[in-house]
Protein backbone atom coordinates (compact mmCIF):
# COMPACT_ATOMS: atom_id res chain seq x y z
CA UNK A 1 0.00 0.00 0.00
CA UNK A 2 1.05 3.38 -1.27
CA UNK A 3 1.97 5.90 2.15
CA UNK A 4 -0.86 8.35 2.85
CA UNK A 5 -0.87 11.75 3.71
CA UNK A 6 -1.42 11.09 6.77
CA UNK A 7 1.45 8.31 6.99
CA UNK A 8 3.78 10.89 5.72
CA UNK A 9 2.93 13.56 8.38
CA UNK A 10 3.71 11.15 10.79
CA UNK A 11 6.90 10.50 9.31
CA UNK A 12 8.08 13.54 9.41
CA UNK A 13 8.30 13.65 5.13
CA UNK A 14 5.43 16.45 5.13
CA UNK A 15 4.69 19.07 7.68
CA UNK A 16 1.86 19.74 9.87
CA UNK A 17 0.25 22.16 13.14
CA UNK A 18 0.93 19.38 15.17
CA UNK A 19 -1.55 19.52 18.45
CA UNK A 20 -0.60 16.30 20.12
CA UNK A 21 1.38 12.84 19.44
CA UNK A 22 1.39 9.99 21.08
CA UNK A 23 3.22 6.39 20.92
CA UNK A 24 -0.18 5.43 18.28
CA UNK A 25 -1.67 8.37 17.82
CA UNK A 26 -1.14 12.09 16.45
CA UNK A 27 -3.71 15.11 16.55
CA UNK A 28 -2.98 18.06 13.63
CA UNK A 29 -4.75 21.01 12.56
CA UNK A 30 -6.68 20.02 8.90
CA UNK A 31 -5.69 22.90 6.41
CA UNK A 32 -9.07 22.92 5.33
CA UNK A 33 -11.06 23.15 8.21
CA UNK A 34 -14.92 23.08 8.51
CA UNK A 35 -14.74 25.15 11.28
CA UNK A 36 -12.10 26.93 13.47
CA UNK A 37 -10.33 24.49 15.28
CA UNK A 38 -10.45 21.51 13.36
CA UNK A 39 -8.30 18.88 14.35
CA UNK A 40 -7.24 14.95 12.93
CA UNK A 41 -6.66 12.81 14.96
CA UNK A 42 -5.24 10.07 13.12
CA UNK A 43 -3.78 6.49 14.56
CA UNK A 44 -0.16 5.37 13.40
CA UNK A 45 -0.92 2.90 11.34
CA UNK A 46 -2.04 2.75 8.50
CA UNK A 47 -5.68 1.20 7.58
CA UNK A 48 -8.11 2.82 5.09
CA UNK A 49 -11.00 2.41 7.24
CA UNK A 50 -11.70 3.44 11.19
CA UNK A 51 -13.26 -0.21 11.89
CA UNK A 52 -10.59 -1.87 9.92
CA UNK A 53 -8.45 -0.54 13.43
CA UNK A 54 -7.40 -3.50 15.47
CA UNK A 55 -8.79 -2.95 19.11
CA UNK A 56 -5.75 -1.64 20.93
CA UNK A 57 -5.48 1.24 17.89
CA UNK A 58 -9.14 1.97 17.84
CA UNK A 59 -9.37 2.69 21.75
CA UNK A 60 -6.02 4.26 21.10
CA UNK A 61 -7.60 6.71 18.78
CA UNK A 62 -11.05 7.65 20.95
CA UNK A 63 -8.83 8.27 23.94
CA UNK A 64 -6.86 10.94 21.97
CA UNK A 65 -10.05 12.19 20.21
CA UNK A 66 -11.63 12.76 24.33
CA UNK A 67 -8.02 14.38 25.02
CA UNK A 68 -8.12 16.53 22.21
CA UNK A 69 -11.63 17.65 22.38
CA UNK A 70 -11.57 18.25 26.12
CA UNK A 71 -8.13 20.24 25.61
CA UNK A 72 -10.03 21.98 22.39
CA UNK A 73 -13.42 23.33 24.41
CA UNK A 74 -11.50 24.42 27.11
CA UNK A 75 -9.03 26.47 24.88
CA UNK A 76 -11.05 27.68 22.58
CA UNK A 77 -14.55 28.55 24.71
CA UNK A 78 -16.65 26.58 22.70
CA UNK A 79 -20.32 25.36 23.64
CA UNK A 80 -19.60 21.73 22.04
CA UNK A 81 -17.36 19.06 20.06
CA UNK A 82 -18.38 17.68 17.22
CA UNK A 83 -16.92 14.45 16.61
CA UNK A 84 -16.87 13.43 11.92
CA UNK A 85 -15.24 10.14 10.38
CA UNK A 86 -15.86 10.79 6.98
CA UNK A 87 -13.44 8.42 5.66
CA UNK A 88 -13.67 9.87 2.19
CA UNK A 89 -11.34 12.02 1.34
CA UNK A 90 -7.96 10.06 2.21
CA UNK A 91 -7.60 6.34 2.54
CA UNK A 92 -6.22 6.25 6.33
CA UNK A 93 -8.77 6.09 9.46
CA UNK A 94 -8.79 9.66 10.84
CA UNK A 95 -11.23 11.42 12.97
CA UNK A 96 -12.22 14.90 13.01
CA UNK A 97 -12.51 17.32 16.22
CA UNK A 98 -14.58 20.04 15.49
CA UNK A 99 -15.22 22.86 18.03
CA UNK A 100 -18.31 24.82 17.54
CA UNK A 101 -21.08 26.74 19.38
CA UNK A 102 -24.60 25.78 19.68
CA UNK A 103 -26.41 27.77 16.70
CA UNK A 104 -23.35 27.39 13.98
CA UNK A 105 -23.78 25.74 11.09
CA UNK A 106 -22.08 22.47 10.74
CA UNK A 107 -23.41 21.28 7.38
CA UNK A 108 -20.90 20.58 4.47
CA UNK A 109 -20.68 22.48 2.15
CA UNK A 110 -22.13 25.53 4.33
CA UNK A 111 -19.48 26.99 6.23
CA UNK A 112 -18.12 30.32 4.62
CA UNK A 113 -14.53 30.41 6.45
CA UNK A 114 -11.90 30.86 4.63
CA UNK A 115 -8.80 28.38 4.16
CA UNK A 116 -6.69 29.63 6.43
CA UNK A 117 -3.02 30.82 6.08
CA UNK A 118 0.14 28.71 7.48
CA UNK A 119 0.55 31.91 9.91
CA UNK A 120 -3.07 31.45 10.91
CA UNK A 121 -2.38 27.88 11.33
CA UNK A 122 0.84 28.07 13.42
CA UNK A 123 -0.81 30.18 15.57
CA UNK A 124 -3.92 28.18 16.52
CA UNK A 125 -1.44 25.47 16.54
CA UNK A 126 0.02 27.20 19.24
CA UNK A 127 -2.76 28.18 21.46
CA UNK A 128 -4.22 24.66 21.60
CA UNK A 129 -0.86 22.42 21.51
CA UNK A 130 -0.55 20.15 24.86
CA UNK A 131 2.47 21.25 27.44
CA UNK A 132 2.86 17.91 28.17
Amino acid sequence: MEDSIFTKIIKGEVPCHKIYEDDKTIAFLDIEPAVHGDTLVVPKVQVDQFNDLDDEDYFAVWKTVKKVANNHQQRLGTDRIGVVIKGVDVPHAHVHIEPFNVGQHLSPGKNELERPTQEELAALAEKLRFDD
